[in-house]
């Protein structure tokens, strides 16, 4: 990763659309980094898809559609 977090918040905050867009895509693929490393971890720890979801706000299958061709 390039950028920190802090100037990520900063510039997707910035008056120029151009800077603030390029933030908010580079805070999306962190975004799913996260995800996909805290789920494996999680299933990994034999947790169940149903916890992993009710942790993230989603549906079961809507989680175990995302991430289950991984494991």
């Amino acid at each position: 990763m390039t950028e920190s977090t802090d100037t990520l918040l900063v510039q997707g905050a910035d008056a120029d659309p151009r800077v603030g867009l390029r933030a908010v895509a580079a805070l999306a693929r962190l975004q799913v980094r996260l995800e996909q490393l805290q789920v494996d971890r999680a299933r990994s720890l034999g947790w169940s898809w149903a916890e992993i979801a009710a942790e993230l706000g989603v549906s079961k299958q809507a989680v175990h559609k995302k991430h289950a061709r991984r494991d």
